[in-house]
């Protein structure tokens, strides 16, 4: 196993990190105006995601990190094509992040209301983003012989595109419905268990459509037959025993299947791609793979010791702070403001 293919395993599980972790902070979000019935409430599940949604996100800044410094030519392709989307999924971060500070500035309700309601926006939007974007790369979107995107913005909104954000949008909510059924108490916890039931069966057959879609409108699937391999049926398999734990009211493991779901489901994409990085449809042979898009290799030599010491720092502190803020968030915990 060479550099290159460590480094597209280590950019995956960047990812996988990512997408779980920054998951029930996106679906918590977007279920904010609709599960906080009053400023308290809401209060109350802003504070379940409050010590750790930024120390989520550093998950992506590190995975944009590895790519730009092992993999630049897909980080430059990527970033131009994609430019306008990921401009929007910025701005909606970046709103997200001031309104969880600018909130409680003011007790005005309609102020309080406004905020909430941004980081609903804040939070849907790169939910439905990604999906988006995750669709694109195993599709294959225009690049030519110099790996430069050569399509627009309306390129990335095709029908594919748009179902993947929907698998994405719905997965993250759902995600983060359950999560909120083991930080809260009371009201709160018997309306998240609630959505996440209405939300399960909705959000199967999204996934579902996707994955029939895929074998028409990708070749990811191509040489697997009717099999579409180990990784999808794990993650098909989790997502149907979600209901199944909602019912027996074990959301514990409800929880952990819907993080099983999105870690094999990104398995699965990016397993697709390999060797490739961008599938150029324009020209197969024009895509970006591991070794044409890839940094020399004493650059991911030198990074490669970089990762091995700083990587398990980092998982070690943040195991460590979902371990002391372990506790249920009910109404009359001492909430901060």
């Amino acid at each position: 196993m060479d550099l290159n293919i460590i480094w597209f395993i280590l950019v995956t599980v960047l990812f996988i990190g990512f997408f779980f972790l920054e998951g029930f902070d996106y679906g918590v979000g977007i279920l904010l105006p609709f599960l906080g019935k009053d400023d308290k409430a809401r209060r109350v599940i802003i504070n379940t995601i409050g010590p750790h949604w930024d120390g989520n996100e550093v998950w992506l800044l590190t995975a944009g990190g590895a790519i730009f410094a092992a993999f630049p030519h897909w980080y430059a392709t990527m970033f131009s094509g994609f430019y306008l989307a990921l401009f929007l999924m910025l701005v909606a971060l970046i709103v997200r992040a001031m309104s969880f500070e600018f909130r409680s500035k003011d007790e005005s309700p309609r102020w309080r209301n406004t905020w909430d309601w941004i980081i609903f926006f804040g939070s849907a939007v790169p939910a439905l983003l990604w999906g988006v974007a995750l669709a694109n790369l195993i599709r294959g979107v225009p690049i030519d012989e110099t790996m430069t995107y050569t399509g627009g913005f309306f390129n990335l909104l095709n029908p594919y595109a748009l179902l993947g954000g929907l698998v994405s949008l719905s997965l993250f909510t759902l995600h983060g419905a359950i999560f909120l059924t083991l930080k809260t108490t009371d009201d709160i916890l018997e309306n998240a268990k609630s959505i996440a039931i209405k939300l399960w069966l909705p959000t199967t057959i999204i996934i579902i459509l996707f994955v029939v879609y895929s074998y028409f409108e990708t070749d990811i699937f191509s040489g697997l037959g009717i099999n579409p391999g180990t990784a999808p049926v794990i993650a098909f398999l989790a997502i149907l025993s979600v209901g199944y734990f909602l019912k027996l009211k074990q959301e514990g493991w409800a929880f952990v299947m819907t993080g099983i779901t999105i870690v094999f489901s990104t398995i699965s994409i990016f397993s697709g791609l390999f060797p490739r990085v961008m599938i150029s449809s324009t020209n197969p042979e024009w895509s970006l793979t591991i070794y044409n898009a890839s940094s020399s290799d004493y650059t991911l030599g030198v990074m490669s010791i970089v990762a091995l010491i700083f990587v398990p720092i980092v998982l070690i502190y943040q195991s460590w702070t979902y371990w002391v803020f372990r506790k249920r968030i009910s109404r009359k915990s001492e909430l901060e403001y």
